[in-house]
């Protein structure tokens, strides 16, 4: 199988709950690679690549989240952002 990129945009209460934790113990029990990080809007970035059917996995955990998180919507768009050469997962 061939290894896909995709970003997620995951909006809702979802800074400051552990998300960001949560979402890199997924994506590397996963074996994905990427980043997720904060953004000034009050979303979560993630930027994950790996085997299209680890991703999907990864996106059912973003529309969950960790305990304390309400998800309220996530945007996914694939290929859309280039990764330098990441190869572990890493929270930005």
């Amino acid at each position: 199988m061939t290894r896909k990129r995709r970003a997620y945009l995951v909006s809702g209460r979802v800074q400051g709950v552990g998300f960001r934790a949560f979402v890199a113990d997924a994506a590397r029990n996963l074996g994905l690679a990427g980043l997720a990080r904060n953004l000034p809007d009050g979303r979560v970035e993630v930027v994950a690549e790996g085997l299209p059917r680890d991703l999907d996995a990864l996106e059912s955990e973003l529309r969950t989240g960790p305990r304390f998180a309400r998800v309220s919507a996530v945007v996914r768009a694939d290929n859309s952002v280039k990764l330098d050469d990441v190869t572990a997962f890493i929270i930005k």
